[in-house]
């Protein structure tokens, strides 16, 4: 019994595993045993490939040709003659004129119509009673100088092409080189010879012997004398230009082939092992005993590549999609699914947690976090006057409702006045809390229904719905805030017990309080204590630095100062700046050249309004922060610190009388009236603090009750109600066309992975390879034996000459010269090697072995 019994089914399953994996882009997962055609425009390549298949399909023509690498997969079937284009699925091409013009209109589509190349391979397979299963990779031939519109670097492209190829150690390199050249010179060996320096995957082809000059010959070539490989040369005579015009038949150069080398006095003794049949049957064999050899690494990365795709084709089948037909009734079931996962997706960003945890940015619930406990607390401050405007807008106030008369007692009514102007003032802030928070919302639910992109009908309908449904939170969370507004607005309460007005409970606190108001210059909103506020990265420009390079320290802001440190340990203090009378400006920029965060720079300035020194020798200190999100953060920050918006002087000319004097400070020319202003500021900075704390709590929990919270249980429990009454589940749930495709690959490449680890179980055990040739010298003045006539030397089963048992088994391919018939591969395989050249004696087999029978 022959030792590669079931070893030609590996061919075809090996194809339908390259077919699958192209499909999907993923031919360089697996390195699957080929066998790449390699030579030099005009070597002889196209006629190799035509004479394998017995027709003429390769399009033909000067310069570069083959533009795109074909996969060729010859497949023998004992009836009928075609080719199918893995492009062009279940269309049979019976016309090869028409293959012809499929691989033109193929290649043009992809690399244009100027000679132009490109990577992604075209895939035939070609079915005849006259090949033998082999797979072949055509590549561009190697060429100097660009033609046409072919770009400048074409030698390197084409270079480069080819050795993703042939790098990879699956890969047989068939190396054509025409016998009328220099062998030394040989492209297509120098390229084999740097992947593959022992030549262990190279096999020589030698073409163009019948047009070499009078008297010479390649007998030592072909002998393997004159750069020998391992796996030897083999001759082969193809068709001239003039039979290629002439419409010759490959039969018939086959056999004018086969009796030129029977006649050539230089290479008669090896016409046995010469010519397109014996190449075609060597292919063959090399290729079974190559895929042999690397079974176990084929099949330890199919075993990987099939537990990479188990979970998701489990999905599938699970859902009744795994065959052509789909269960209807898995639609809703799987519609569930779905929503449950943008439910569990949107409770994680939310409330936190789970595997999935952003590293580069905060967003979803920590977002919402910072909001409302560091952008809106500066929000509610950004509003507030400053206390020379505040002493300005109430005395103002007090003359207003005296008239024309000087009063003598403080109006309440001027207090009041002052007080409402301000809460209508939180109204802006605390509406620009809920658009945010919306905004993040939505943020969250985009992120989430991504995930379910793959039906484009399902998520336009849950983005539709629940965006309809947040918007309308929003609605009803701005109504109930301006409600909370004219709450306040509504009863001013001076019995508070944190006012320091004249209740009951703090009077004597109140009256001291007021009687030293004139006194204290206490900046509103400034605790008596430092408290911390922020902590944080922020770049500077001018601080001991060269002018205009900038440095990152760690910035700690407190209640009343502003320090920063070397780095996160606070060991090394740069600085320490109180911050008592200090004014920022934000703004936001384009950078010049670079910069150290991006494209824009985000700035703060602070600085003193009376242009005095703020710190050393600078008269302000200008921050960068990396982002529109950082710089936001940090001018809250600085908003609670007391830290306000400068104001332009512009903003005070309408203060100013004909003689250029401020009329606020002529107001003050009037002790009586100083002294009413002074109560009436402090009372007012006393109920706005109280103000701002119940806005600062109230307003971060109506945003939650009213929006977030509400959007979680109608995600939760609405959603999928509402999507059952905008249209049926098996319309919502139709895949995207690309989805489909991506399907029915991935189940297309899990059978044929299925399949191929069966088969090779099947025959891993029962198949043996031809052992590998021997080194062979480079020394041209030593013969070194050919690959080929050390046939005797092996078993039987595993000589070149032998056809495994599946060949046996079936009629053989239509070869010239060949006897048709079933006992001819036999009367073939009995057929003793021919001597080695020059009459040189074989060596007798070892005396381990058993001698061969006869």
């Amino acid at each position: 019994m022959s030792g590669n019994v079931g070893m030609e089914a590996l061919i075809p399953i090996v194809n339908k595993v390259q077919d699958a994996f192209t499909q999907v882009g993923m031919n360089s997962v697996i390195d699957l045993p080929q066998i790449a055609v390699v030579g030099g425009q005009s070597a002889g390549k196209s006629s190799v490939l035509e004479n394998c298949v017995g027709k003429d399909f390769l399009p033909r023509g000067s310069g570069i040709v083959t533009r795109r690498p074909l996969i060729l997969q010859l497949n023998y079937v004992e009836k009928g003659e075609w080719g199918e284009f893995l492009h062009a699925k279940g269309k049979k091409f019976t016309d090869f004129d028409e293959i012809r013009r499929e691989i033109e209109a193929e290649t043009d589509r992809m690399t244009g119509s100027n000679k132009g190349i490109s990577d992604i391979p075209i895939n035939l397979r070609v079915f005849s009673p006259h090949v033998l299963n082999l797979t072949l990779i055509d590549l561009p031939g190697i060429t100097k100088v660009p033609i046409g519109d072919q770009p400048p670097d074409i030698e390197f492209q084409i270079r480069g092409m080819i050795m993703q190829f042939i790098s990879k150690p699956s890969c047989l390199i068939l190396a054509v080189t025409p016998a009328n050249s220099d062998l030394a010179n040989s492209d297509a060996l120098k390229l084999a010879k740097e992947v593959d320096p022992e030549g262990i995957r190279t096999i020589g082809v030698l073409t163009k012997l019948d047009l070499m000059d009078d008297g010479t010959d390649a007998k030592e070539i072909l002998d393997n004398k004159v750069l020998p490989l391992r796996r030897g040369y083999i001759g082969v005579v193809n068709r001239s230009q003039r039979d290629i015009e002439g419409k010759k038949d490959i039969k018939q150069a086959q056999a004018a082939e086969r009796k030129y080398f029977l006649s050539h006095p230089a290479y008669r003794h090896l016409a046995e092992r010469a010519g397109t049949a014996f190449l075609q049957k060597t292919l063959n064999q090399q290729l079974t005993n190559h895929i042999r050899e690397v079974l176990p690494s084929l099949r330890s990365k199919l075993e990987q590549q099939l537990t990479s795709m188990e979970s998701e084709v489990k999905e599938f089948k699970n859902l009744g999609m795994s065959g052509g037909r789909e269960d209807k009734s898995a639609k809703p079931r799987m519609m569930m699914q779905m929503v449950n996962r943008v439910t569990h997706d949107f409770e994680e960003m939310i409330e936190g947690g789970g595997n999935h945890v952003d590293t580069t940015s905060l967003s979803g619930g920590a977002k919402i976090n910072t909001i409302f406990h560091f952008r809106f607390p500066g929000y509610l401050n950004e509003g507030r006057l400053d206390e020379k405007e505040l002493r300005k807008e109430i005395g103002f106030a007090i003359r207003n409702i005296h008239g024309v008369r000087s009063g003598l007692f403080t109006p309440d009514a001027a207090f009041e006045m002052t007080v409402k102007r301000q809460i209508e003032t939180l109204a802006p802030p605390s509406m620009k809390c809920i658009q945010q928070v919306s905004t993040e919302l939505h943020e969250v639910i985009m992120k989430c229904i991504d995930k379910i992109k793959n039906y484009p009908r399902l998520q336009a309908e849950i983005d539709n719905l629940v965006s309809g449904y947040l918007r309308e939170c929003e609605t009803h969370c701005r109504e109930q805030i301006q409600q909370l507004v004219e709450v306040e607005l509504s009863y001013i309460n001076t019995n508070h017990d944190d006012f320091i007005g004249f209740n009951s409970t703090a009077k004597d606190e109140s009256v001291k309080d007021v009687q030293n108001a004139g006194s204290e210059s206490q900046q509103p909103g400034r605790e008596s204590k430092s408290k911390l506020i922020k902590k944080g990265w922020l770049s500077t420009t001018n601080v001991g630095l060269t002018k205009g390079l900038s440095r990152e320290y760690w910035f700690v802001l407190y209640t009343d100062a502003l320090a920063w440190f070397k780095d996160e340990s606070e060991r090394d203090q740069k600085y320490y700046l109180t911050i008592d009378g200090v004014k920022m400006k934000s703004s936001e920029e384009e950078e010049e050249g670079g910069g150290l965060f991006g494209h824009r720079k985000f700035k703060i300035q602070l600085f003193h309004p009376n242009a005095r020194y703020l710190f050393r020798e600078y008269r302000e200190l200008t921050l960068y922060a990396k982002d529109e999100d950082d710089m936001e953060d940090w001018r809250a920050s600085f908003l609670r610190a007391g830290i306000y918006t400068h104001r332009s002087q512009m903003d005070m000319e309408d203060l100013e009388d004909e003689d250029h004097k401020p009329k606020f400070e002529r107001l003050f020319e009037d002790p009586q009236l100083e002294r009413q202003v002074e109560v009436i500021r402090t009372y007012v900075n006393s109920y706005m603090a109280i103000v701002r704390k119940t806005f600062k709590d109230i307003v971060p929990k109506h945003i939650m009750c009213l929006m977030v919270n509400k959007m979680k249980v109608f995600i939760e429990i609405e959603l999928m109600p509402s999507l059952y009454g905008a249209g049926n589940p098996a319309e919502l749930m139709e895949e995207s066309e690309d989805e489909v495709r991506r399907r029915q690959e991935l189940l297309g490449m899990y059978d044929a992975c299925k399949d191929a680890l069966k088969t090779i179980s099947e025959v891993t055990a029962k198949t043996s390879s031809t052992p590998l040739p021997a080194p062979v010298h480079s020394n041209n003045h030593h013969s070194a034996p050919s690959p080929n006539m050390n046939a005797s030397r092996m078993p039987k089963s595993d000589s070149a000459h032998s056809l495994s048992q599946s060949q046996r088994s079936r009629p053989p391919p239509d070869l010239p010269n060949r006897p048709t018939g079933r006992s001819a591969p036999n009367a073939g395989a009995t057929r003793p090697a021919p001597a080695p050249p020059g009459g040189g004696s074989r060596r007798p087999p070892p005396p381990s072995r058993p001698a061969r029978p006869n």
